[in-house]
């Protein structure tokens, strides 16, 4: 994408009622004017919070408000102009339980108070492989405490991944951290079993993944109380 067209979409996000970008002061003093107020001043209703975490173009999110009209769903990631085309989707729809978040994730906390969200979705997410980027995988033991810190007791978690390393040190941090793991598969488009909500939409690399034979991981799980 050509920088003329990224400055055209980020200038655009900014005219979207239904697109934010606090600034990173307002998330680490947690004065973002949203933050505990999502229900009342935004969605204007009380319906569960949800959340995708590294949405990317955002059709994911814009696919789950569709499927799931009874749920809020906002949809988080840095690359706003990636964004943009799941923003502009949802609006041109008039869909009006979804919203986009442009933030960094590590400082979630300071867009959400405690308790205000009951689903996290992280959607095939960078892996990080390489060791010295551990820090960055959003399934490592500091990212789940922040999590678990805005989440409701009981909140859900799920994590779809092509990556079977990503697949396989998650389920050993949940393990390892005295999690409860709901669902757990390595394959879940050839397994029977599989639920609906980790099946039932597919993105577009998703689809073009599986063409390729590509196996699809999916984890369902709960944080245990207090911090990993």
């Amino acid at each position: 994408m050509g920088r003329k067209n990224k400055l055209k979409r980020f200038a655009e996000n900014k005219t979207f009622p239904h697109f934010f970008e606090p600034g990173r002061e307002e998330l680490i003093n947690r004065t973002f004017p949203l933050r505990g107020r999502w229900h009342k001043n935004f969605f204007g209703n009380r319906n569960p919070l949800v959340l995708e975490l590294g949405c990317g173009k955002g059709d994911y999110t814009v696919a789950l408000a569709r499927k799931y009209p009874d749920k809020n769903f906002i949809g988080i990631d840095i690359k706003g102009a990636r964004m943009w085309r799941g923003a502009k989707t949802a609006l041109d729809e008039g869909l009006k339980n979804v919203a986009f978040l442009r933030m960094q994730i590590e400082l979630i906390e300071g867009a959400f108070a405690p308790g205000e969200v009951s689903e996290i979705w992280i959607t095939f997410p960078d892996p990080q492989i390489k060791f010295k980027r551990t820090k960055h995988r959003l399934t490592q033991p500091a990212f789940l405490n922040r999590y678990a810190r805005i989440l409701q007791p009981g909140g859900i978690l799920h994590l779809k991944t092509d990556s079977e390393f990503l697949y396989g040190y998650t389920l050993g941090i949940l393990e390892a951290g005295g999690h409860e793991i709901l669902y757990a598969h390595a394959d879940i488009y050839n397994n029977p079993y599989s639920p609906d909500e980790a099946t039932g939409i597919q993105t577009f690399y998703e689809q073009k993944w599986l063409a390729e034979d590509k196996k699809i991981t999916y984890i369902r799980f709960k944080l245990r109380s207090g911090e990993s």
